[in-house]
């Protein structure tokens, strides 16, 4: 959309502004050369506007995201909902936080529930075969469908448990809520059990993943995924 395009230009340009060593990569200008890329040590990853079903469809639920990657790993990660007015952010050296539209600031934590009903998030716009045969082994669990990463900020501030995701994402997706969960506290591992692994291969396409408040849960999911195999 016009949205999008517009939304990276703003970005883009600020962010050049701050350091204009560190390259970006977005979702709007990502044909950028594997070659070139994996030298980077440190870059912006940059998803102007997550959730374009739900923007065309104004029901709110779309996002901006930002990281800053550094080792294949996100170190920073903001989110910002702008119909809420909410941002949540996360970063390794000081944790993980979100204002309201009061700009009032708290520092949030994943939740400590790990047991049954387990609160799962899943995506309102791209259900999935492999999620429905997951609930159908969970049985006790109580569903929240939401569109973009917003998922990730429910997770984060302790307001759902898990997100299992099991269908095609990018990295621009996944980036900055990774940073936010992390440094709440949380675990997000792919469906092998593995870290994501950010700018390390020649597509920007995420392996199927799991998004949780801690170790208990992800590997509880990897576990039953593995049993229904």
């Amino acid at each position: 959309t016009a949205a999008d395009n517009l939304s990276h230009n703003i970005i883009t340009e600020r962010l050049k502004t701050l350091n204009p060593k560190i390259p970006i990569l977005s979702e709007e200008n990502c044909n950028i050369p594997y070659k070139i890329r994996s030298h980077w040590t440190q870059y912006w990853l940059v998803d102007p506007l997550d959730g374009t079903k739900e923007f065309i469809s104004k029901n709110g639920e779309f996002t901006v995201n930002i990281a800053l990657i550094e080792n294949n790993t996100p170190i920073f990660g903001v989110i910002d909902i702008p119909v809420s007015n909410e941002t949540y952010w996360g970063s390794k050296v000081s944790g993980s936080f979100c204002s309201n539209e009061n700009n009032d600031v708290k520092q949030i934590y994943v939740s400590d529930n790990h047991h049954n009903p387990i609160r799962i998030v899943a995506s309102r716009s791209h259900p999935s075969n492999m999620l429905a045969s997951l609930l159908e082994i969970i049985v006790d669990y109580e569903i929240i469908e939401i569109g973009s990463s917003i998922k990730f900020c429910l997770i984060a501030s302790g307001q759902a448990d898990c997100y299992p995701r099991f269908g095609p994402t990018s990295e621009w997706d996944t980036a900055a809520g990774e940073a936010i969960v992390s440094y709440a506290g949380g675990r997000v591992v792919t469906a092998r059990g593995n870290s994501m692994n950010y700018n390390a291969k020649k597509d920007y396409l995420n392996p199927n993943f799991i998004v949780s408040n801690g170790k208990i849960i992800s590997e509880r999911i990897l576990s039953l995924i593995n049993a229904g195999k």
